[in-house]
C-alpha cells in the first residue's frame, strides 16, 4: 500500500451538480475519484495528496476498492518497487469516449501512450468502430 486516496464521500446527484459548477467555476473536477455506482470520493476541495497522483499509459501503481468497517475505501498501491524520488502515478481508467472533440489528452510521456486518458484504439472493433457506444468504462487490465 502507498496511500489511502482521502475526500468527501457523496451521492452521484451531489456529483454530478458538483461537477457542473466546477466547470463553470474553471476549478476543474479532476479529483473526483467514482467508487461505486452510486458513491464518489471528492477530493477537490477536501482531500489528501494521494489526489495529486498523476495518470500514466504505463504506471507504477495501481488503485483498489476496499471495505474496512463497512465504508468503501479507495486504496493505491505500488505494482513494483518504486525507487526514492521517482513520480507515483496510476491508469485513471476514465470512460472511453467516441467523440473526438471531448477526449482528453494525456501527456503522461510513456513510450506506449494512448495519447489520451479516456480513448484506447484496441478497445474498438476494426470492423464496426461506430458500434463503440459515446462513452464506455474501459474494462479491467
Amino acid at each position: 500500500m502507498v496511500i489511502e486516496y482521502r475526500g468527501e464521500l457523496i451521492g452521484n446527484a451531489v456529483a454530478e451538480k458538483r461537477d457542473k459548477q466546477y466547470d463553470a467555476s474553471k476549478i476543474g473536477s479532476d479529483y473526483m475519484f467514482r467508487i461505486d455506482g452510486s458513491g464518489v470520493c471528492d477530493a477537490t476541495k477536501q482531500g489528501n495528496v494521494a489526489r495529486f497522483v498523476n495518470a500514466s499509459c504505463n504506471p507504477n501503481c495501481y488503485t483498489k476498492i476496499i471495505t474496512l468497517d463497512g465504508i468503501k475505501r479507495i486504496v493505491i498501491y505500488a505494482k513494483r518497487d518504486i525507487l526514492p524520488g521517482e513520480e507515483l502515478s496510476y491508469d485513471y481508467k476514465f470512460p472511453l469516449e467516441r467523440i473526438e472533440a471531448k477526449r482528453v489528452s494525456c501527456y503522461c510521456g510513456a513510450k506506449d501512450c494512448r495519447g489520451y486518458m479516456n480513448w484506447d484504439r484496441s478497445y474498438v472493433s476494426l470492423s464496426c468502430p461506430a458500434d463503440l457506444p459515446d462513452s464506455k468504462e474501459i474494462p479491467e487490465r
